[in-house]
């Protein structure tokens, strides 16, 4: 039944609870900023920032009819992101009553943190699967021994090219299905997987193992930071990574077991035609993601297809998807890294389905726009402008703004104006986050846009600062500290992340552990 805003405005916690489990769609929107959602937030719960709203929720949840419940911590930006959602067309915007305090009032978990579905997805898969596991210490012993072993990093390269282990070579999740074959000597070699933490390594490790590979098999025990805890040296600004090409030979045995294991999984594998019908249902959500990688993609994809590399579709669902209890389908253009990815994906309590027979050669759909009213400037007409009085509103990402911003400018985000009594030039990295500021700014002269990077600011001459105090960390409401703060050299950090990430499968209740259906 359609939820009308001058009945169901608000909702109780109690009452959220049960339709966060009672079957249908619904898209639960944390908007406050990402600092503040990763400190304490519900556990099905998709962040769409307040300062990027509107572009965020046409991503997250596409069809408009969706039930949507969006929430904050009585810090006034519920109420307003309500109504810009109606504004936009979404007809069952409902806030939660009392936000996060009132539901932690009703007895309900809050949790720190993101990813939280998958993540304890991957910690229970550990508990379900016995994932064999290997300890820093053993594999720099092995290592060092030049064992018949070969490491690959389970996350993207622009994650790998931070810190690795040495000698590790960066395959994505989502592309060991593919790959194993042409990285691995031989099926002697023993294979380990890493990540940063636990949920990657677990997930890459135990995708060979369901593939059936016949190689002995590990996940690294805690990542990167298990490795780093135990003083052990990393790699930093690594290349080594899988190739873009695959044998005959190859891709046969990888189609071969990834068919496999979508039959044994139960995944469904449909055609354009069925997709279309899915599409045309107005009761119902679907989305396609295309899973091969972000090169893949650009050079052509499924019509209308988001880009979603598999690995990190299974690691941070939440996102990619805003709408829960919605379907998913993934393409991939060669049979062997929809269906791996989609086995997991359906054990994680998705509808999923692979499409087979589609050409892949549309362009990528155009991201989600925000009407555009602001006049645009370059970085000499700024610096005039600097020169003659104009009051400067830098509303980057915080980190950014501390490491370099153009002098006298102030930091800002939308739901905390910077006031202005003359003419404004608002600095931003996505000019939709500007336009979205400058929607709620008082009075009548309308603020200037500055897209330029940091780089044409120096070239036109404009003086540029940096504070690493400032904005003060309690202000920094868009940087999440806990997260960040395990990979710069804080070991106590780190010990925290692991000790978080092994208890959250101790945190859900029951209703959140039985969405997730493992199979035997």
């Amino acid at each position: 039944m359609a939820i009308t805003p001058s009945i169901r405005a608000r909702v109780g916690a109690a009452t959220l609870k049960d339709w966060l489990h009672d079957g249908h769609e619904i898209a639960l929107l944390d908007v406050r900023e990402h600092g503040q959602y990763g400190e304490s937030h519900l556990f099905y719960a998709v962040n769409a920032p307040y300062s990027q709203l509107e572009f965020e929720t046409l991503r997250l949840v596409p069809r408009k009819t969706t039930r949507v419940v969006v929430y904050d911590q009585a810090n006034g930006v519920a109420e307003p992101a309500a109504e810009a959602l109606r504004a936009l067309g979404y007809t069952q915007v409902s806030v939660l009553d009392g936000g996060v305090d009132a539901w932690r009032g009703q007895g309900y978990a809050l949790f720190a943190g993101v990813n939280l579905p998958s993540k304890t997805f991957g910690e229970l898969a550990e508990h379900v699967f016995h994932t064999p596991a290997i300890t820093a210490e053993e594999l720099s012993r092995r290592l060092a021994a030049r064992d018949n072993l070969v490491v690959l990093d389970g996350r993207p390269f622009a994650e790998y090219q931070k810190m690795s282990i040495p000698t590790a070579t960066c395959c994505p999740n989502g592309e060991l299905a593919l790959r194993v074959d042409e990285l691995v000597p031989d099926e002697n070699t023993t294979i380990v997987i890493n990540c940063a933490g636990r949920t990657r390594s677990i997930i890459g490790a135990q995708t060979l193992i369901n593939l059936g590979v016949k190689n002995p098999v590990y996940a690294l025990e805690n990542g990167t930071q298990g490795w780093y805890l135990k003083d052990l040296p990393l790699d930093h600004g690594q290349s080594r990574r899988h190739g873009m090409e695959t044998s005959q030979a190859a891709l046969a045995r990888a189609r071969e077991r990834a068919q496999a294991l979508a039959a044994r999984y139960g995944v469904a594998a449909i055609d354009p035609a069925a997709l279309a019908a899915m599409r045309a249902d107005g009761a119902r959500t679907t989305y396609v993601f295309d899973v091969r990688t972000p090169e893949e993609y650009q050079a052509g994809t499924y019509p209308g297809a988001a880009s979603a590399p598999g690995g990190q579709l299974i690691q941070a669902t939440d996102q990619y998807v805003g709408t829960r209890g919605a379907r998913l389908v993934l393409v991939d253009g060669e049979g062997v890294r929809a269906p791996t990815v989609a086995s997991w994906l359906r054990q994680m309590g998705w509808e999923v389905h692979v499409l087979e027979a589609a050409a892949l050669d549309a362009p990528p759909p155009p991201p989600p726009a925000v009407e555009s009213r602001l006049a645009r400037i370059d970085s000499a007409q700024a610096r005039a402008l600097l020169e003659e009085g104009a009051a400067f509103v830098d509303l980057r990402p915080s980190m950014a703004y501390r490491k370099a911003h153009i002098a006298g400018a102030r930091w800002a985000i939308r739901g905390k104006p910077a006031a202005a009594d003359r003419q404004t030039v608002l600095v931003a990295e996505d000019p939709r986050v500007a336009e979205l500021y400058a929607r709620g700014l008082p009075g009548s002269l309308e603020p200037l846009l500055l897209a330029d990077p940091p780089a044409a600011w120096t070239g036109a001459g404009l003086p540029v600062e940096s504070s690493p105090g400032n904005p003060p960390d309690e202000d920094c409401i868009d940087f999440l500290f806990f997260v960040h703060d395990r990979h710069s050299g804080n070991k106590a950090a780190a010990r925290k992340y692991l000790e978080w990430e092994t208890n959250l499968v101790n945190q859900i209740d029951e209703r959140e552990r039985a969405a997730y259906r493992f199979a035997p």
